[in-house]
């Protein structure tokens, strides 16, 4: 495979003159940097008589995206406005009521990815809004503070509508919490990182999301939805949000000048203490916390660089530059980042832990396909399990919805400090093996499955998909493994 060049981008300080780079894989343009980042406003809420923080999300198409400068973009879809959707932010402990409208022309769903909660509320493929409907998924927030997201879960057809733009974020905070950059859009940034093609209208390419091996791997790099951004920053630390939102791209991120930073908290939560790193790998599905510091009047680049050994058989990873970052002439001092940040370390693997090992294939979960009637595994309620998975071809990921779970190995090895915090999804290259600490939530309904499956949406879309029911232990052998057809609760 050939290798895709990235021109060097230097660290400038003071007025230095920007030397640019290339736009995307295989293009010729280069990049000015000239749009300032879009920041995804925070979402309205009403309260309740009961004390409910109620969000009104809207699923709707057909709305002027200017997604490309200069050029209307046809086909792209929202959530509350034309592209992507607002940021939902909500406490530790708040009931929270998400009624959810469909204004699209045809059946969708809204999954709560990272959220621990009823099966019923998950927003999973069993959960479909029908054109013109209402669904009204709600639950108190019960979990560490993290990133998580939301996006359409719907049988064979999630990778388009995530492409065309239904996705947004949902943080938690915690009271309780250590302090940290938490002023949401000032010194706390999210960074929704997303490959599309364009066609020269400005028109979205959708030809390829549902075709070849991992389906569509995009040459041009949105971030929040903006094309060629810069962001200026105004404190000395700024924590950024990393949302891999991309249908098969893994990344790696970075910065230009190799400069090290800190994650401090993984998909489900924090880690016990900030792990440094000159740059992390993200599949998508998965988030990733870090802080940055930045001294007066620097420029930096935020790129992502693919890995020096790859094969044609494996995911595709390419160079590109992602975002330039400005820092003020003077900068707000900001609280030092904490020594510890609230994260527990690993459990230990509990004696007799049930062991469950899952085989991945080119679309196959051990060697079946996903069907909507059929319940693949019965797990009692609070358990902490070891789930093996086996990938025993091309470049997977793994996601399990509802648990939290640790990565124990990969290929036999602990995974790096950063990637050892609390997940929900993990990236499995090629021929690699992983083993999970999962640990199951509290809700049980034997009729309603949570899903597991590949999170390269062109797999999840072919079957790489199964089904599991939370239930009261010691009632695993007396339930059904068999929905009826065209089950789905509302």
């Amino acid at each position: 495979m050939k290798r895709r060049s990235l021109l060097s981008l230097a660290v400038l300080s003071g007025a230095g003159a920007f030397l640019g780079g290339c736009s995307h894989a295989g293009g010729n343009d280069e990049l000015g940097f000239t749009n300032r980042l879009r920041i995804p406003p925070l979402a309205d809420h009403s309260t309740d008589p009961d004390g409910a923080k109620r969000f009104a999300l809207t699923l709707q198409s057909g709305g002027r995206a200017e997604l490309i400068p200069g050029k209307v973009t046809e086909g792209a879809w929202g959530i509350n406005g034309a592209y992507l959707g607002p940021t939902v932010r909500a406490h530790r402990g708040d009931k929270v009521r998400m009624a959810v409208t469909n204004r699209l022309a045809e059946t969708s769903t809204l999954h709560w990815h990272g959220m621990r909660l009823p099966a019923r509320m998950d927003g999973g493929p069993h959960q479909m809004i029908d054109p013109g409907a209402t669904w009204i998924a709600e639950w108190t927030i019960d979990q560490p503070a993290m990133t998580s997201w939301f996006h359409p879960h719907l049988h064979e057809e999630t990778a388009m509508h995530v492409y065309r733009g239904l996705a947004g974020l949902f943080l938690i905070d915690d009271p309780d919490g250590p302090p940290l950059p938490s002023e949401y859009g000032v010194d706390d940034i999210p960074l929704i990182v997303q490959d599309k093609n364009f066609d020269r209208d400005g028109t979205i390419d959708t030809s390829g999301v549902e075709s070849g091996t991992f389906g569509l791997l995009g040459d041009t790099i949105l971030i929040n939805g903006t094309y060629d951004p810069f962001h200026e920053v105004t404190t000395r630390l700024v924590r950024f949000r990393l949302l891999n939102a991309s249908n098969t791209r893994v990344y790696r991120i970075g910065f230009a000048d190799n400069r090290t930073f800190d994650v401090i908290g993984t998909d489900a939560g924090p880690l016990e203490r900030p792990a440094p790193v000159d740059r992390v790998k993200i599949s998508p599905g998965e988030r990733i916390e870090v802080v940055v510091r930045f001294t007066a009047g620097e420029t930096v680049v935020m790129n992502s660089l693919g890995e020096d050994s790859r094969s044609a058989n494996d995911i595709e990873e390419d160079d590109f530059t992602l975002l330039k970052i400005v820092a003020g002439s003077r900068l707000d001092d900001s609280d030092p980042l904490p020594a510890t940040l609230g994260g527990t370390p690993v459990p230990a693997v509990p004696a007799g832990a049930t062991v469950r090992r899952f085989e991945l294939s080119g679309s196959e979960i051990n060697n079946k396909d996903m069907d909507m009637t059929r319940i693949d595994e019965v797990v009692s309620a609070g358990a902490v399990e070891i789930w093996e998975i086996d990938n025993t071809t091309y470049a997977h990921n793994f996601h399990i919805h509802e648990v939290v779970f640790r990565i124990l190995e990969i290929n036999g090895t602990p995974p790096p400090a950063y990637q050892a915090g609390p997940k929900d999804t993990v990236f499995l290259p090629k021929e690699a093996t992983a083993r999970l600490l999962v640990r199951f939530g509290a809700f049980v309904d034997p009729l309603t499955p949570y899903m597991y499956h590949c999170h390269l949406l062109r797999h999840e879309d072919k079957g790489m998909m199964g089904q599991f029911v939370v239930v009261e232990p010691g009632t695993e052998n007396r339930v059904p493994l068999t929905l009826a057809p065209g089950h789905r609760h509302r």
